[in-house]
């Protein structure tokens, strides 16, 4: 391998910005510089990385302004720079505003036109359809349609209700009685309090009203792959969620994911992906219906999640595919991963509890005991007494959550 001399910006905080971070320093003993609007727990007392922590850097014009004074800086110490958002928000700054970085950033991002069309669940089902993936049915609720759209739905109870883009600043920002990334009513009644709830609200979107797939936290699918800047996809692994977690802030986020191989989903995925010409690092959700046999795409977020450190688990470090294509032009043949292992964001004893399938109890106690277990905040390297005591709190927290919180979908 060549010695170019590259840095890695990392844009975000949390535990994505941690996991990716220290793929970074495992892979090639870089230290990232870290771009935020501030520090989160995951990277608090950390020293896998320099961090600049930048007012508002969430929005535009002040994210263009800072990142480019920053690339224009850099780039007199490095020959390249490659740029790894962590956030929905930090992934579409980068795909607007691409053309204002100069040429100074050697990985490339999604259009903003595609970034549209998966932002936006309309969109992003018209374009499965077209493409012959499945897709849960689902009626799209204008603002104005909120109340009325449960008696024009096309299919019953129960069903999963969430905004456009739980991500978008509107959503993020609002406030309202009852709010959550997602929703799951049983009946009428219920939807509409939440609903009447919402109206009261800035929120000003689309609602996205779907058909539930039956399946517990164990149907999901999770797939993260890197596709080249020729759009060819160089690495993809498929995991297997076990549990998620149930904060409202939270709910829907991975806790736990055991790695797991597929050679037909990966190869349906890859020719999908190809087709639409993707480009860069791509999170996929998915729900397995075992009655009918299929796999229903839910979304396709522009960045790596904060789960996305099961990869690595897996034996995969995706910064590695990110630099070999961005910084070296390597045109390697994909990878599908195919080893089992276990990633994990909250305490082992909460699977235990709350994981409804005998049979995954019993691989994930297999897994640990064959130390084919990970988490993204146990760094022995980044060892200090401050963070180990900040991480355990974080952890307990986690635990509180579950009892709190824990419901049966």
């Amino acid at each position: 391998m060549s010695d170019t001399k590259f840095l890695p910006i990392v844009l975000g905080s949390d535990e994505n910005a941690y996991g990716t971070s220290r793929l970074f320093v495992e892979a090639f003993g870089i230290k990232p510089l870290l771009l935020c609007t501030r520090c989160l727990t995951p990277t608090t007392n950390s020293h896998l990385f320099d961090m600049i922590q930048v007012t508002d850097f969430d929005k535009d014009e002040v994210f263009t302004a800072k990142l480019l004074e920053v690339l224009k800086e850099k780039s007199h110490q490095y020959e390249k720079i490659v740029v790894v958002p962590c956030s929905d928000y930090y992934s579409a700054l980068c795909s607007r505003h691409y053309d204002k970085f100069d040429g100074l950033i050697a990985n490339k991002f999604i259009s903003p036109e595609l970034l549209d069309t998966l932002d936006t669940k309309d969109k992003f089902y018209a374009l499965c359809e077209k493409h012959g993936m499945d897709y849960p049915k689902t009626y799209v609720a204008e603002p104005i349609d909120r109340v009325d759209a449960i008696d024009k739905l096309p299919f019953d109870f129960p069903i999963v209700v969430k905004p456009e883009n739980s991500n978008a600043t509107d959503y993020l920002h609002c406030h309202f009685e009852g709010k959550k990334k997602v929703f799951f009513f049983d009946n009428k009644e219920d939807y509409l309090t939440v609903i009447n709830s919402m109206n009261l609200s800035d929120y000003k979107g689309k609602l996205i009203i779907q058909e539930f797939i039956e399946g517990s936290d164990s149907a999901m699918r999770v797939m993260n792959s890197y596709s080249d800047i020729n759009a060819k996809v160089r690495a993809m692994c498929l995991g297997q969620p076990v549990l998620e977690e149930y904060h409202p802030k939270t709910l829907g986020n991975y806790a736990g994911i055991i790695s797991r191989h597929d050679e037909e989903l990966y190869k349906k995925i890859k020719k999908f992906l190809e087709d639409i010409g993707y480009v860069g690092f791509s999170n996929i959700d998915m729900k397995y219906d075992e009655k009918r046999g299929k796999y229903y795409l839910m979304e396709i977020n522009p960045r790596l999640g904060r789960s996305s450190f099961f990869v690595r688990a897996a034996g995969l470090n995706m910064m590695k595919f990110l630099v070999d294509d961005a910084i070296y032009g390597k045109q390697n043949e994909c990878v599908f991963s195919d080893k089992t292992a276990f990633w994990a964001n909250v305490p082992k004893c909460v699977f235990f509890k709350y994981v409804e399938s005998d049979e995954l109890k019993k691989e994930i106690r297999a897994l640990v005991k064959a130390k084919k277990y990970v988490r993204t905040l146990d760094c022995k390297q980044d060892f200090n007494i401050m963070r180990f005591l900040k991480i355990k709190k974080y952890y307990y927290g986690q635990y509180m959550n579950f009892k709190k919180y824990y419901f049966k979908k």
